[in-house]
């Protein structure tokens, strides 16, 4: 009888920690992008840039996106490079009647596969290094820039010490329960990398949207050392080369890329499977301020049930729960408003309880051999 009243008291007292590990991120951490304003700038520059997209037999994407990359407002000498990798589809003559209108199309067409290199990263390399400028500004072919500034405010934020700049990559807002789920897992994603960089750690970004300059890639010798592993070619790279002092962010909603959500549970999370197989790669310091996070979350429901049924006062919990409820839905709010995601807020309790059960579903990433192919 002695040991329930210490139990519920050590649920409750754990309870607590965990609720002071998240009230910690949201304030020290997301809190920096809640509150982020773009730093003002004296002039705004217009450098060379060259647009990098990677396609494996996406024809109908390359024909319904690519029109948006090419009749961006920038004035500036421009290119975009389009690599098709060995796609057995009409994507080349879509390519080649694009070039009809828009000279600025550097067309590479790879007919053979690249051995003991899997993924994405033989295609990209090919595509970054056949740039003519030094800017190099990367999305996919199922992405559509959000307006016509898209080049202009993505290159803008490069000055003499940046050389990295990380963009959001968003979803077009569909109807529907599983729209929303991958909406908020991405804001989620995206409020976590960009708060990092904000806050000098920088690990990761997403290749829908993602700057940084070609000498960054050939110091560094591209992917060499990541070639062996299927995934990587935006986060793994930018874990291993970005730094406090190299690395900003841009989060204007005209730079932001839109591309069509997963349509099936099941595309989904074989998608965020391959995604996942990454994160062992990490610096040890990123994946101990992931893996707390993550850690916290994951206990947080259960912890929460527990206190309330077993602890003797039960309003303690709730009352717990109501102030860390209070400080994510403000600092959701902000940020959901910084990224054009605002729709979501008024559900952001619900979503939040869904991520527990999106952690359990993710598990299996842990252990699972990522799939080889990109596309």
């Amino acid at each position: 009888m002695i040991l329930a009243p210490i139990l519920s008291a050590a649920v409750f007292y754990g309870f607590c920690g965990i609720v002071a590990v998240q009230l910690f991120y949201y304030l020290y951490f997301f809190s920096r992008l809640a509150a982020y304003k773009e730093p003002p700038r004296e002039l705004s520059n217009e450098h060379p840039v060259s647009v990098v997209i990677c396609a494996r037999d996406e024809a109908e994407n390359l024909a319904k996106n690519l029109p948006g990359v090419l009749v961006q407002n920038y004035k500036t000498t421009h290119e975009v490079v389009v690599v098709n990798d060995n796609s057995t589809d009409e994507g080349k003559y879509v390519i080649e009647e694009f070039q009809k209108s828009f000279k600025n199309i550097n067309h590479i067409q790879l007919i053979q596969e690249a051995k003991m290199i899997s993924g994405k990263k033989f295609p990209l390399s090919i595509g970054i290094k056949s740039a003519r400028y030094e800017i190099v500004l990367l999305t996919d072919a199922d992405c559509v820039p959000a307006s016509e500034f898209w080049m202009q405010k993505m290159q803008n934020a490069f000055d003499e010490r940046t050389e990295i700049v990380l963009g959001y990559g968003a979803y077009h807002k569909r109807p529907g329960l599983l729209n929303k789920l991958i909406r908020f897992e991405t804001f989620h994603t995206a409020i976590q990398y960009l708060s990092y960089a904000l806050a000098g750690i920088p690990y990761m970004g997403v290749g829908r949207n993602l700057s940084y300059k070609r000498d960054v890639f050939l110091r560094n010798k591209g992917f060499s050392a990541i070639n062996h592993i299927p995934s990587g070619d935006d986060d793994l790279f930018i874990n291993k080369v970005a730094k406090r002092s190299n690395t900003a962010i841009m989060i204007d909603p005209d730079t932001h890329t839109l591309s069509e959500a997963k349509k099936s549970w099941g595309d989904w999370m074989t998608q965020k499977y391959r995604h996942y197989t990454t994160s062992r790669y990490y610096k040890p310091v990123h994946k101990f301020w992931l893996g707390l996070y993550s850690f916290s979350l994951f206990m947080f429901y259960p912890l929460l049930a527990a206190s309330i049924v077993l602890y003797e006062y039960w309003w303690m919990p709730v009352a717990v729960f109501a102030v860390r409820l209070i400080v994510q839905g403000i600092v959701f709010y902000k940020g959901m408003k910084k990224l054009n995601e605002l729709d979501l807020w008024p559900w952001y309790f619900l979503l939040d309880l869904w991520m527990f059960f999106y952690y359990i579903f993710t598990l299996p990433a842990i252990w699972k051999a990522p799939r080889k192919n990109w596309n």
